[in-house]
């Protein structure tokens, strides 16, 4: 029987003091409990290529901004902001029509220019269920933590949330909570493409499905790798972009194969394993979900934002 309390199980769990390095606030509520509260920024002056460069150093998804005098909030900038930039949404018409497709000059723009001004956050007096919730609601893969000066004071991610489910969950499996429409591409979708997948269908991550060698037949596909918003960024960051570039063309960069980059040995999981295993197996390999296969065929995806679905029942 599926376990219906687990919210009041987290809530359990003995994660000890709450500690500040600088102040204490009080009443503060027990989503600061889970939060970090050393939050890499960075200032709107920043350039986009520092900010990837930032997010594969630290493996983060998202990096705040701030005003560095006041620490006051002044955006966020994603994988997906950089992923639009980079030819996958709208973004993209600063590349092509500001810099006439000169990726190196467009690179060294201000992330001013990208980053979401809009963001959805939280205060250090709100609850787990608040930040469940939003998050859910606004699609978000994280809150910044706003203090009463209205100054980011921290951030709780899904991975957060994913992690201290790791010892409560114990009855529910994955295909309960699996995304089964699962989005996949083939090895020579070169990495605009990918970043278009990503950007249109807000997604993270896509399984790549290729035919098996003794059967080349399309209804033998199997999945032969995974490429990750992170790994188009690490693309880019560590400057693996400009090793080869013999003009200045974002498409040269952009028509590179995914195979260039994609995780061949992929980790997987199957539709009868328990979520508390999917968690523990996530924290260990610092992951956000992985393919769901039965039999070699891909039955789904399992995420951190699936998992949040276990929290809110």
């Amino acid at each position: 029987m599926r376990q219906k309390n687990t919210m009041s199980k987290v809530r359990s769990m003995d994660r000890g003091p709450i500690e500040f390095e600088s102040r204490t606030f009080e009443h503060d509520g027990d989503v600061m409990s889970i939060a970090k509260k050393e939050v890499v920024t960075i200032p709107q002056t920043a350039t986009i290529k520092e900010a990837a460069e930032i997010m594969v150093k630290n493996k983060f998804r998202r990096l705040p901004i701030t005003n560095p005098g006041t620490g006051k909030l002044l955006g966020i900038v994603t994988s997906m902001d950089i992923l639009n930039f980079l030819g996958g949404g709208d973004k993209s018409k600063l590349l092509e029509e500001k810099y006439e497709d000169n990726f190196l000059a467009a690179i060294n723009e201000s992330v001013k220019k990208i980053m979401t001004r809009e963001v959805h956050y939280i205060t250090h007096k709100d609850s787990i269920d608040v930040a469940v919730n939003k998050m859910m609601e606004y699609g978000v893969g994280a809150l910044p933590v706003l203090g009463a000066e209205q100054d980011l004071v921290g951030i709780v991610s899904e991975r957060d949330l994913a992690l201290i489910m790791a010892g409560v969950v114990t009855d529910e499996l994955v295909e309960d909570f699996m995304t089964s429409k699962v989005i996949t591409t083939t090895p020579g979708t070169p990495i605009e493409g990918a970043s278009k997948i990503m950007v249109r269908n807000r997604l993270r991550r896509i399984p790549v499905l290729g035919e098996e060698r003794r059967t080349p037949h399309p209804e033998n596909e199997k999945l032969v790798g995974i490429v990750t918003s992170t790994d188009i960024l690490e693309f880019l960051g560590n400057s693996k972009a400009f090793g080869s570039l013999v003009s200045n063309s974002a498409q040269e960069v952009l028509n590179a194969k995914i195979t260039e980059i994609m995780e061949n040995e992929v980790i997987t999981t199957t539709p009868q394993t328990r979520l508390g295993d999917v968690c523990e197996l996530m924290e260990k390999e610092g992951i956000g979900g992985m393919p769901v296969v039965k039999n070699g065929d891909l039955q789904g995806i399992i995420t951190e934002s699936d998992l949040l679905k276990v929290i809110q029942k």
